[in-house]
């Protein structure tokens, strides 16, 4: 049996990938999937999202803080295209990862590719110092300044999905909002977005302007937001982009213990609590199942991960990360691919017997 194509899109329908006008007016929807493409509304906004969308912290590369060891520029580029080639229409990225090289790298790449252009979703409030140290800020200068660096790096004149990334300081949350919505007021964005925040925090946004989307973790081995962020989410219109579905990498099918012994010194999953023992021998015990079921579509555990995300009516699509075109092309089932309800419930008992 192949993957299953719940709500696929026809080959012609993934041309129409190219940004819709926008008239900068404010409408509430609630998140829905378009019922004549597979396509899929982000908050209020309207940005039309597939199920997935390409990743871009990786491809940063080396020497910085939360780098994932060295990464060739030419091979970062080559995965955008095939992404972009196999039907996913919209980018994440932020302007710290690598110290603004992956907004660089996604500049070329949207340079050099001749299809139809995705959308570009970017992040602010962590900043760097000529050092390569990081540090955060929610004012207003320095989120100017961001925005206009985030522009020429990624060569566009409007960014589609601008997002606070972190909500720290805490303090200038209100401070950061009333910046972004101002730079949506001029045209310099299409739609804003929050990235890591609270129900308290988000509240408190919503105040000054409404909130398009929310970026949190989300995956099978990290399920707080469960409780009460997506639900909030999910009853304020708020669409939601769930970040490291396979728990960067690990439930891929492709990690082991002695490739992650082996990573670079600057990889900073080494520090990352499920790629170490305890949890790390359960965890791909988890891939073993993912895998099990995935090999019945010949899809790979990845796409079984992303799968069990996108499961939840409150996950909008989900961010896959590609370090090269043949990680893409392994990847890009997750599309389509959706689980069985039966398949579903097997790998919530395995969770709920083999508690994190």
């Amino acid at each position: 049996m192949r993957a299953q194509k719940n709500d696929v899109p026809s080959n012609s329908s993934l041309r129409c990938f190219l940004r819709p006008e926008s008239s900068w007016s404010i409408q509430i929807i609630v998140m829905t999937t378009s019922t004549s493409q597979s396509l899929r509304t982000l908050g209020n906004s309207d940005l039309q999202l597939t199920a997935i969308g390409f990743g871009a912290w990786a491809i940063g590369g080396g020497n910085w803080e939360f780098a994932w060891g060295p990464q060739d520029d030419n091979e970062s580029i080559e995965a955008i295209h095939r992404a972009l080639d196999l039907g996913v229409n919209w980018i994440d990225t932020a302007a710290i990862y690598g110290l603004g090289h992956s907004e660089e790298v996604v500049g070329q790449a949207l340079k050099s590719h001749t299809g139809p252009k995705p959308l570009v979703f970017t992040k602010c409030s962590m900043r760097w110092h000529k050092d390569r140290s990081i540090y955060r800020s929610l004012k207003a200068g320095s989120l100017q300044e961001e925005l206009e660096g985030s522009l020429r790096r990624l060569g566009v004149e409007t960014i589609d999905l601008y997002q606070i990334h972190w909500p720290n300081p805490e303090s200038e949350i209100e401070e950061g909002w009333e910046a972004l919505a101002r730079f949506q007021e001029q045209g310099k964005v299409r739609s804003i977005g929050v990235s890591n925040f609270s129900v308290e925090q988000m509240k408190r946004a919503q105040k000054i302007a409404p909130i398009t989307s929310l970026q949190p973790p989300y995956s099978m081995l990290r399920r707080a937001v469960e409780e009460e962020i997506l639900p909030f989410a999910a009853a304020n219109g708020i669409g939601v982009i769930n970040y490291s579905p396979m728990v960067s990498g690990l439930l891929t099918g492709s990690m082991t213990a002695e490739r992650i012994a082996a990573f670079p010194a600057d990889d900073w999953r080494r520090r990352s609590i499920e790629f170490n023992e305890p949890k790390l021998s359960r965890n791909l015990q988890l891939v073993e199942l993912l895998r099990e079921i995935g090999s019945s579509h010949e899809v790979s555990p990845g796409v079984v991960a992303v799968a069990w995300t996108l499961q939840n009516p409150a996950i909008t699509a989900a961010i896959v990360g590609g370090r090269s075109g043949k990680q893409v092309e392994g990847l890009a089932p997750a599309l389509e691919f959706r689980l069985s309800k039966d398949e579903y419930a097997r790998i919530n008992a395995f969770l709920a017997a083999n508690p994190a």
